[in-house]
């Protein structure tokens, strides 16, 4: 597995998660979503999942239709892009990106936060994540 990719603005963790996702590299994400529209100073693109939907399909990647859920942590799907620390601002739902993979039976989540002393992390009771979109086929 590739290290995580970090986020590189504040509200970029939906084009870093994505990289995450491809294997690609923050500036290889970044230009990519810029030349579709989608930029990191946009707040949207962590309050809407259109945005890290539409990056997704458009570089051929199956994705489940609609947000699942959180359950449990045994029940996520391989890949998962995950919404965590939901929280509120004047009526608008705002949350972090972050990818959940399981690899040999092992899971960790790849989070992009700049600030976090590991990216790849396994403090699972931490997270509290609200729900998921499942990334298929990878």
């Amino acid at each position: 597995m590739l290290p995580p990719v970090i986020q590189e603005e504040a509200t970029g963790c939906g084009i870093a998660s994505v990289a995450n996702i491809l294997g690609k590299s923050y500036q290889q994400m970044k230009l990519i979503a810029n030349s579709m529209g989608i930029y990191a100073d946009d707040k949207s693109l962590w309050s809407d999942t259109e945005y890290v939907r539409k990056l997704l399909t458009n570089t051929g990647v199956s994705i489940s239709s609609e947000e699942t859920p959180f359950d449990s942590w045994y029940k996520l799907p391989d890949t998962a892009l995950l919404a965590i620390k939901p929280h509120c601002i004047n009526g608008i739902n705002y949350w972090h990106w972050v990818v959940f993979k399981r690899i040999n039976g092992q899971s960790v989540v790849l989070d992009s936060a700049s600030y976090l002393p590991c990216n790849l992390r396994t403090d699972f009771d931490a997270m509290q994540p609200k729900w998921f979109i499942e990334v298929k086929g990878l």
